[in-house]
């Protein structure tokens, strides 16, 4: 991979983290906001069910977080867009798609088909 692919996803994936931070940064400034007491008990049930599901997205970047963290650590090590499987390289348009992939596209393929057949 040139440098400056190596850049670009560097930049790519950083630009995400900060992203998922400056979300969860506003999800905790509305909740602390959105501390409005509800008299009718579908207002209050729809309310909480809201913040629960923001709560599970949040949830989602965090560790969508380790994901990219650890892609950023691949980028310095050398490691990044190398298939941890068959160490060949990942494809550019599959690390555009997925930045945080650690599998190129044929053995990702290969283990969602074993994994569909251990759940049949």
């Amino acid at each position: 991979m040139e440098n400056s692919d190596i850049e670009y996803f560097r930049n790519l994936l950083r630009q995400m983290l900060a992203d998922i931070q400056q979300k969860g940064e506003s999800t905790l400034e509305d909740m602390t906001e959105d501390r409005e007491m509800h008299a009718d008990p579908a207002d209050r049930a729809s309310a909480e069910s809201d913040r629960a599901f923001i709560l599970r997205l949040r949830d989602r970047d965090r560790k969508l977080i380790q994901k990219i963290e650890q892609a950023l650590d691949r980028i310095e090590d050398g490691r990044f867009g190398i298939c941890e499987e068959c160490d060949e390289d990942i494809s550019i348009p599959r690390l555009k798609a997925r930045p945080v992939t650690t599998l190129c596209i044929k053995c990702k393929s290969k283990q969602e088909k074993q994994e569909s057949l251990q759940n049949d």
